[in-house]
Parts: C-alpha cells; structure tokens; sequence
C-alpha cells in the first residue's frame, strides 16, 4: 500500500512540476459567479414585471368595469383574457424555473453522455411549452358562459379556477414522470456506450 501511495505522489508530483495553473482561472471562475448573479436578478426582475403587470391589469379591469345597484359587473371577455394571461405567465415563470434545477439532475444522470443530457433538456423544453400552448388553445372560450347574459358567472369563474389547476396538474404528473423515467434512460445510454461495437469481439 505504501508503494502504491508512493508511485501516485511521484507521478501526480511529476504532472504538477509540468503544468502550470491557467492564468485566467480565477478571472473565469468569478466571472461564472457573476453571471450566475446576473441570470439570477433577470429571473426575479421578470417574475416582478409579470406579478405588476398582472396586478395592473387587475386593477384596470375592475376601475373600468360597469357597477349599479346590484355590484360590479364584469365582461365575461375580459376574464378570459385575463385568464389566458396568467396562463402564459405561468409557462413563462415556471419553465425556466424547472429548468435551473432539473439541470443538476439531468448532469448527474447523464454523466456519461453530457451531449444527450443536454439535448434531452432542450427537447423537454419543447414538449413542455407544446403542452401549454396546446392547453391554451384547447381551452380557450370564444362565447359567453351562458346566452341569458354576457357578464361573468359563478360558473365561469369556477371553469377559471379549473383550467389553472388542470394546466398545473397535467404539469405536476408530466414532470414526476420526467423525474422517474430520466434515471432510467441514463442508465441505457450508459451501457449502450459500454457495449462493443457490432461484429467486434470486445477485446482489447
């Protein structure tokens, strides 16, 4: 055992005396750190601008809304509207958001094909933003709820409240499934690059 322990001190010695430190790896390494800061204050300045804009659009939509005697009286288009906002902003916010921290998993399941990694996080950012436009477009309503009037309805309000937690819900099991099946799929890149090639015999 001291032999061994010996023969590594001397090689990787060896290796040290003849390389020298990049110059520029401390440069590098701050400069990562701070562009990690930067994307992290662009995150959260675009999540602020969305939370404004939608607090804004609230509060135009019911200064601008009809009353009476009976109360506020609301356009059942503008609802819609409104609703198919927070959807986008829902997909805006949330994509990248399982995207910083699924990249660490993905790079730990991955480890032996970094390339496939990388590209399976790319092709599961299309899927995810096929999903949600396909919802968005599949849900979204072109007449008013009830042909009696065309303000918003306790029905309507309720078919809301039922699209946002259905997009989440198709998101929550999609993504648990992601979660599930990516360590398997590690696993089979992994001994398909392991694996001789066809007609070889797999000896050195």
């Amino acid at each position: 055992m001291a032999d061994l322990e010996s023969r590594l001190h001397e090689a990787l010695g060896d290796v040290g005396d003849h390389n020298q430190p990049s110059p520029d790896l401390f440069a590098r390494v701050v400069g990562s750190i701070a562009d990690d800061r930067a994307r992290r204050r662009h995150h959260r300045r675009v999540a602020l601008a969305w939370a404004v804009g939608a607090a804004v659009a609230v509060a135009l939509t019911i200064s601008l809304a009809p009353r009476d005697e009976e109360g506020l009286h609301m356009p059942w288009w503008i609802l819609e509207i409104a609703t198919d906002l927070v959807l986008v902003a829902i997909a805006v916010w949330l994509g990248p958001f399982i995207k910083r921290f699924g990249r660490a998993y993905a790079a730990d399941v991955f480890h032996d094909n970094p390339l496939t990694g990388k590209s399976y996080i790319v092709l599961t950012d299309i899927v995810y933003y096929l999903i949600f436009a396909a919802y968005i477009l599949f849900t979204i309503r072109t007449e008013p709820p009830s042909l009696l009037t065309h303000d918003v309805t306790a029905t309507q309000v309720k078919e809301v409240a039922a699209r946002l937690g259905g997009i989440l819900l198709i998101i929550g099991v999609l993504h648990g499934l992601n979660i599930v099946i990516m360590p398997v799929l590690g696993r089979l890149f992994s001994l398909n690059r392991r694996l001789p090639p066809r007609g070889g015999t797999g000896l050195g």
